[in-house]
């Protein structure tokens, strides 16, 4: 497909969201944070069943955006569980000094006291729970009940937070597909009020795109965390301002991400995003965490449709390969006879599937000089990529066997290939020219290198910063090493190019490089970023595929 230009309105015509930033760890306060935070955010949040009750004077001298204080309560995922009377005390006294006071619905709100000492306009009511699960429920109904009711008390925001595993934390059955509702019925919220004083979004990793994408729906704020991401889903500043362009809302017409269940570690947003940006296409690409990926792609379409944001393409991770072949209206053939795709996209109203792996694998080879022709070469890991990889080398002229941990598997792809199998417990990586890492295991070597060849290649699938131990023990032999990084800036750029029908520029993947170059060596993280005080590093613990 191809995405054209949006219209950008002439000068000043894009909007801002007000950018939240939220203190939920001690060394958040630090004077050092709050300058860096200064200019960034216009609103700091003190989450205070976190961190107790700091002096707000002192923050002002470091931070000159508005205060909002936050005591949640235990039911929805705060720290602190006070008796009712030091609750009231707390927010009493919050009330006197704090821009911005949070109320929780409902016992909050059915204190006279509270409502007379803070007033609508410093008043945020919230919500915080989940949501009826299972089928024939409706839980954007739910939700739109349960915005009647928090809009009763007048206030300068609401906001409703609906938590999307907390079915996933609880002993026993789980409800049909529990998430998945929760997850589409904030932002189809937002996109039915046309309201300015609502947010909406879900909790959780599987929610993280649903805070990212609520102010485009009309919210008129977005938080981040201080620092690190949190495990509510919620991004740092660094990424909202880094990865989404944030706090900036240009035009937006169509929706594109990364699918799989560590999308919230992918490098793929910052690099996707800067080039939309950069090419002015009105369009944002998400981390959409989906632990089964046909309910989360029939809820997103669905989404989409209803909200005017069509969701039109989406990079698959494993271990969603297969489920994304079979979804395809239209596969490559490539992607059919290695079984697995990464990548799906709409074109002329079909459903597309292709894999970009083979592409990946073969140009970071080319790029180091190596000819797969006339090479033994071993893919070791028979998922989506690893069988992407092997029929790429098969059809460069490579002798191609397969190694895997799981024999039943490894068999199966072997048989369909046409390929040698070795189990994993059997493998020696003597005697091939070319050793290909394609399983998900970056803690730790799937396979030792002592024995490899001298003149051995080391081609890995995976990402990360630090490099791999796998990598490492390469390099230290003195073999060639390929990684990850090496993969991801070849495959990044043919999704973008299939996805959008442009090229990506080359100054996107510039920055990426020379982010690189200033990060530290150890302890990068996604987080990084203009808020987050501590430099532009990239991603961290990543998994294969971009």
């Amino acid at each position: 497909m191809e995405l054209t230009e949006g219209s950008s309105g002439g000068p000043g015509a894009v909007r801002r969201a007000r950018l939240v930033a939220v203190a939920a760890e001690p060394d958040d306060l630090s004077s050092a944070r709050l300058r860096c935070l200064d200019g960034v955010a216009e609103s700091l949040e003190v989450r205070a069943d976190l961190l107790g009750d700091p002096d707000p004077a002192q923050l002002r001298k470091h931070f000159t955006g508005t205060l909002t204080y936050c005591l949640r309560t235990p039911a929805p995922g705060g720290g602190h569980d006070p008796v009712p009377a030091e609750r009231r005390t707390r927010l009493l006294r919050a009330a006197e000094h704090y821009d911005m006071v949070d109320l929780e619905w409902p016992h909050d709100l059915a204190r006279p006291e509270l409502l007379a000492a803070v007033p609508a306009r410093r008043r945020r009511v919230s919500w915080r729970g989940t949501l009826p699960a299972g089928r024939g429920t409706d839980g954007h109904a739910a939700l739109r009940e349960q915005f009647a009711s928090l809009r009763a008390v007048p206030a300068a925001l609401y906001l409703l937070d609906v938590d999307v595993d907390a079915d996933a934390r609880s002993p026993g059955p789980q409800p049909q597909q529990a998430g998945e509702d929760g997850g589409t019925a904030a932002p189809s919220l937002l996109a039915g009020l046309g309201r300015g004083d609502v947010t909406a979004f879900a909790s959780g990793p599987a929610g993280t795109w649903t805070r990212i994408l609520a102010p485009w729906l009309g919210a008129p704020v977005v938080f981040g965390r201080v620092s690190a991401p949190g495990p509510d889903g919620m991004p740092s500043v660094g990424q909202l301002v880094t990865d989404y362009g944030l706090p900036e809302l240009p035009p937006l017409r169509g929706l594109f991400g990364i699918a799989g269940r560590n999308s919230g570690r992918s490098l793929s947003p910052r690099l996707h995003n800067a080039a939309l940006r950069t090419l002015g296409l009105p369009a944002l690409y998400l981390p959409f965490q989906a632990e089964a990926l046909a309910p989360f792609w029939r809820a997103a379409v669905r989404f989409g449709e209803e909200s005017g944001l069509p969701v039109r393409g989406l990079t698959v991770t494993a271990p969603h390969k297969e489920t994304a072949l079979a979804l395809a209206d239209v596969a490559s053939p490539t992607a059919l006879q290695c079984g697995a795709a990464n990548l799906l996209w709409q074109e002329e109203g079909f459903w597309r599937a292709d894999t970009t792996d083979t592409v990946g694998a073969l140009h970071a080879l080319a790029r180091a000089g190596i000819d797969p022709a006339g090479l033994r070469a071993a893919v070791v890991g028979c998922g989506g990529a690893g069988r992407a990889v092997a029929v790429a080398l098969l059809g460069a002229g490579a002798d191609v066997t397969l190694v895997n941990r799981g024999h039943e598997r490894g068999r199966d792809s072997a048989r369909r290939m046409r390929v040698p199998f070795v189990p994993l417990s059997g493998f020696s990586a003597a005697g091939y020219g070319v050793l290909v890492q394609a399983t998900p295991l970056v803690e730790r070597p799937p396979f030792p290198v002592a024995t490899a060849d001298p003149e051995a290649t080391v081609l890995e699938m995976a990402y990360r910063d630090p490099p791999t131990e796998l990598m490492e023990a390469a390099r230290a032999r003195g073999l060639l090493g390929i990684d990850g990084w090496e993969v991801l800036l070849v495959e990044v750029q043919e999704q973008f190019r299939l996805l959008t029908g442009h090229p990506m520029p080359p100054a996107v993947l510039r920055a990426l490089c020379a982010d690189r170059a200033r990060a530290p060596a150890v302890g990068t993280s996604a987080q990084a970023g203009p808020g987050a005080c501590h430099g532009p590093a990239d991603g961290l613990h990543l998994a294969p595929g971009p």
